[in-house]
């Protein structure tokens, strides 16, 4: 079983800009968020979009995101 648990984006958004992630720009669903030290990041999700146990693992890998943010 994953660790991580599913969640909406809404709530993923929400924990990347609470550790350190800020909106750079947008367009339509389409976030860029920034952080210092990090390449920039496409946030590509509307806010009551579903987002499973894998591609929250994948958002992980690119933002350093944790299941404990969550």
């Amino acid at each position: 079983m994953s660790q991580w648990p599913s969640a909406k984006a809404k709530r993923v958004l929400a924990a990347l800009l609470a550790i350190g992630w800020r909106i750079k720009r947008q367009s339509a669903s389409h976030r860029t968020l920034a952080r210092d030290g990090m390449p920039d990041y496409v946030f590509a999700f509307h806010d009551q979009e579903e987002i499973g146990p894998r591609m929250l693992s994948r958002i992980a890998k690119h933002t350093g995101l944790k299941p404990d943010d969550i």
